[in-house]
């Protein structure tokens, strides 16, 4: 029976014609630019997870503590703080002729060392979104040994922020290419009910089951999302092997990821399944059209 139906669906593919290569080429297109979109928002995460282990907020402090272990103890004991170490004044001057480099002499001419003792803290997992990052600040400023507190995630929320909008604008292009696209092969589908209408009303009159008149017409429109689909995936391999390699170094440098990624298996295989039941609604959609 199935072989039947897939053959009639077949068939009914064939007549529909440019209307049906219209239907495949927009589904396509649509799931392209969704599949677009997921692609860089799911590196840009990546990104976001990996800039949020580097945070570091630094607390100056108004002078060097007679006791640095004990003050490290108390701030690793605040809520939020993943670890501490403290930075003395003569460890920052050094860190400083490292980066100077051929120019530490400058450093060297100085009458003392200006630069103060700190502790720089890493935050917990947990503590690196912004309402957490402010706590933490804020109490971290309560301190009475800071001087100031420095650092934070704001600029880490703007990158995750503009991973959501891009998120947003690839499934709102998505959803109009994908309304284009089931009504497209609504229209296709109607054309192969108006090409068929004498041969399915005869099948009535001789008691075929609505499944095997309407199946056909379903699967069709089906057929036309899963081709639609694999297009759609075979574009982004293709784009992907081409602007990856010469996207990856500006990547690196810019959001610190060492390569790009493509799609999850999972990711893949709900493209298709979009695609086929894109397809399949719009043919459903054309089943209550029938002819007198």
């Amino acid at each position: 029976m199935f072989g039947f139906l897939l053959g009639e669906a077949l068939r009914d593919l064939r007549r529909a014609g440019r209307v049906a290569v219209s239907a495949i080429l927009l589904i396509a297109l649509s799931l392209a630019a969704l599949g677009g979109f997921w692609l860089l928002s799911s590196n840009l995460d990546q990104a976001v997870a990996l800039w949020r282990e580097r945070v570091r907020i630094i607390v100056y402090l108004k002078r060097e503590p007679a006791d640095s272990d004990a003050l490290v103890e108390r701030v690793r004991a605040m809520p939020g703080v993943g670890s501490a170490r403290y930075v003395g004044k003569a460890e920052a001057m050094g860190t400083l002729r490292q980066v100077l480099g051929k120019d530490a002499a400058v450093a060297d001419s100085l009458p003392s060392n200006p630069l103060p003792a700190s502790l720089e803290i890493t935050p917990e997992s947990g503590a690196t979104t912004p309402e957490a990052a402010r706590d933490l600040v804020a109490r971290l400023t309560q301190l009475p040994e800071t001087e100031e507190v420095a650092g934070g995630t704001e600029w880490i929320e703007r990158l995750g922020q503009g991973q959501h909008l891009l998120t947003v604008i690839g499934l709102g292009l998505g959803a109009v290419l994908a309304l284009a696209a089931v009504l497209t092969v609504t229209t296709a589908t109607t054309l192969v009910l108006h090409a068929r209408r004498q041969e399915l009303e005869i099948m009535r009159l001789v008691g075929a089951p609505e499944h095997v008149v309407r199946g056909p017409l379903l699967l069709q429109g089906m057929l036309q999302g899963l081709l639609g689909a694999t297009c759609a995936i075979w574009v982004l391999i293709g784009c992907f092997a081409l602007l990856a390699p010469r996207l990856e170094p500006l990547v690196s440098e810019t959001l610190g990821l060492p390569r790009l990624t493509f799609l999850k298996p999972a990711n893949v295989v709900a493209l298709m399944l979009a695609g086929t039941l894109l397809g399949g609604f719009g043919g459903w959609l054309a089943r209550g059209r029938r002819e007198p």
